[in-house]
C-alpha cells in the first residue's frame, strides 16, 4: 500500500521508501489484514498504518478508507481481497 494524503494505491513494483513508484488506484488486490478481524464481503476496509495492514475498524488520520472487501476473510486469515477506489464510499463520520 502507498498512502500519500488522500491518494491511496498499490505499488506496481518494489521501491525504496520515499522513491517514486507507479501505483494502481483501482482494482481488486489481495492485501495483508489484521488477523483478529473477521471480515465479510462488503465490509469497508481501512489502512492501519501502525500495523501496515487492512482493518475493518474505522479510524481517522492514520486509518484512511481504502476500499471494500469482495470476499470473506475470517479471523486468523492473513490477507483479504480488497476493491480499491470504490466510488461513493465515505469513511467514518
Amino acid at each position: 500500500m502507498v498512502v500519500i494524503g488522500s491518494l491511496i494505491g498499490v505499488a506496481s513494483t518494489t521501491q525504496a521508501a520515499g522513491a517514486n513508484v507507479e501505483i494502481a488506484t483501482s482494482g481488486v488486490y489481495e492485501l495483508p489484514k489484521v488477523a483478529a478481524d473477521a471480515i465479510v464481503a462488503g465490509d469497508k476496509l481501512y489502512w492501519d498504518a501502525g500495523q501496515a495492514k487492512l482493518t475493518k475498524t474505522a479510524g481517522t488520520g492514520s486509518k484512511p478508507l481504502v476500499g471494500v472487501a469482495v470476499k470473506a476473510a475470517g479471523a486468523g486469515a492473513a490477507t483479504v481481497y480488497c476493491k480499491l477506489g470504490v466510488h461513493g464510499l465515505t469513511g467514518p463520520a
